[in-house]
């Protein structure tokens, strides 16, 4: 399972959502955790489609089961990716 979060440095709900995503990581190492920054990664982003930020896209087996966009609490990230907080 692997959970990509689209971000850029100039956004302030992305940056709201790093240290959530640092919480996520810390309590669920099983899953791999990879921030791309749209600036610096335009082609990966345009190849999932991200038109707005923050976008968490999950994959399970390399394809897509779950996106959701925005700032959300750490349980709704939980949720989004499958796993219950510890």
């Amino acid at each position: 399972m692997e959970l990509i979060d689209f971000y850029a440095d100039w956004c302030g709900p992305c940056q709201m959502m790093k240290p959530v995503v640092e919480e996520f990581e810390k309590a669920h190492p099983e899953i791999t955790v990879k921030s791309i920054n749209i600036d610096d990664e335009e082609e990966l982003a345009e190849k999932y489609g991200v038109s707005s930020i923050p976008c968490f896209v999950v994959l399970k087996d390399g394809e897509e089961v779950a996106r959701e966009v925005g700032a959300m609490p750490l349980k709704k990230l939980e949720k989004l990716v499958g796993v219950k907080h510890e």
